[in-house]
């Protein structure tokens, strides 16, 4: 007997009921504590706006929050929905006439990079003139295609777990010492933070290892990404190199290790920090730090950051500078820097960070600082501590140390 491959093709009326029940689902939820994105978002009538930004951040809530305080008719649809497996980019057709019927003044695409070639239509509703938002967990949602149909066309906004200030909202305390050792605790996952429920970063980690990464990329060594994922969000603060994580976990080459971390990268959970030269090319083939999205995320995953508040303070402070300037860098010579800011390609700001300044450490922390301020030219350079106000002067350079606490709400 001969069977015939069967084609399950979505029904419109099927499109219709997931976005009106979305709808419903988008009213009915609560707004949240307002994001301090949401006041710096413009949007442009000939520009698509992306919102990039790691699974559970609240980029769902976010884009709810545009839609209601901006907009009267949206069309949203969610991609994640489970009635819209198998969605092909032929299927758009069907929501052109709900959209035709409709005339929404807004169309928003929440997850949409789960669509094959969805930059097509995009650039479609763009053309005829729809102002159009799109959300993605993923950073290649800015794929090479997207990039090449939307050339000068779209603005890129990221956005990450709560900031100290977003907490300090949410969870109604004033800023001090003790309300930063909760944010470094807890990070800021809003779902966590409600429910302090660690099953939730578990599964949150899974979620973007295996829907982020082992999914959209086809790979079979799944237990291998995961070991190596959590090594590196355990090892936050700390260089890596590729070889040696090659030799670690017995990946075939040292090109798959590095397409194995530049995924993980994509999916938000981990950042790479290259390290400061006026050269490129040894800024290309020097040893690079690695930082994770979230240090509950990260305590929770990984028993060795649980308990180590300075490289956890360290990560908080790398967050901090990650969503406020576009280029940072560590300094490595004789002795170390945290960080080095660099904008309009000039160094503008050495930090370092130590949890505690005590007389064992103060000496190593203002060398290393000094000597950056002193062949970045710097005058003057800051070191973020747990609590500790103070000022210092080291070869003719002032240091200030500031508390974190009160360094993330400036």
């Amino acid at each position: 007997m001969r069977y015939e491959n069967k084609i399950f093709m979505i029904l419109k009326t099927v499109i219709l009921e997931v976005i009106e029940h979305q709808a419903d689902l988008l009213e009915k939820k609560a707004s949240g504590i307002q994001r301090f994105d949401l006041k710096q978002l413009k949007l442009y009538d000939s520009f698509v706006l992306v919102i990039s930004g790691v699974r559970r951040c609240g980029k769902s809530t976010l884009l709810m929050q545009i839609l209601k305080s901006r907009f009267e008719n949206p069309l949203f649809l969610n991609f994640e929905d489970p009635r819209l497996s198998g969605f092909e980019l032929s299927d758009f057709t069907k929501i052109d006439e709900l959209i035709s019927s409709k005339l929404p003044d807004l169309i928003a695409f929440d997850e949409v990079q789960n669509i094959p070639e969805w930059e097509k239509y995009i650039r479609t509703k763009q053309d005829e003139g729809y102002q159009v938002i799109i959300t993605g967990s993923n950073a290649s949602l800015l794929s090479k295609e997207f990039g090449t149909r939307l050339t000068g066309r779209y603005i890129l906004r990221e956005l990450f777990p709560f900031s100290f200030n977003e907490y300090l909202d949410f969870s109604g305390l004033e800023a001090g010492p003790d309300s930063l050792a909760g944010y470094l605790e807890f990070g800021g996952f809003p779902e966590f933070l409600k429910t302090q429920d660690e099953e939730i970063l578990f599964r949150l980690m899974d979620d973007i290892i295996y829907r982020d990464v082992v999914v959209r990329h086809g790979l079979r060594q799944v237990q291998t990404l995961r070991q190596l994922a959590i090594y590196l969000i355990s090892n936050s603060g700390k260089t890596y190199s590729l070889t040696n994580l090659k030799n670690m976990f017995g990946i075939g080459s040292v090109r798959s290790v590095a397409d194995y971390i530049s995924w993980l990268e994509d999916s938000y959970l981990i950042f790479s920090l290259p390290k400061f030269s006026f050269s490129l090319k040894k800024q290309i083939f020097n040893p690079r730090k690695v930082y994770c999205i979230d240090t509950g995320l990260a305590a929770a995953n990984s028993l060795s950051m649980s308990k180590d508040l300075g490289r956890k303070l360290e990560n908080l402070i790398y967050l901090h500078l990650r969503k406020t300037f576009k280029t940072i860098y560590y300094y490595s010579e004789k002795g170390e820097c945290d960080f080095i800011v660099v904008q309009k390609s000039q160094p503008t700001e050495a930090i370092q960070v130590c949890y505690q300044l005590t007389p064992d450490n103060i000496d190593r922390e203002l060398n290393g600082l000094s000597e950056a301020m002193t062949e970045l030219t710097l005058d003057d350079g800051k070191i973020i501590t747990f609590d500790q106000d103070d000022t210092f002067e080291k070869n003719g350079k002032i240091i200030k140390s500031i508390p974190a606490w009160k360094y993330l709400c400036l």
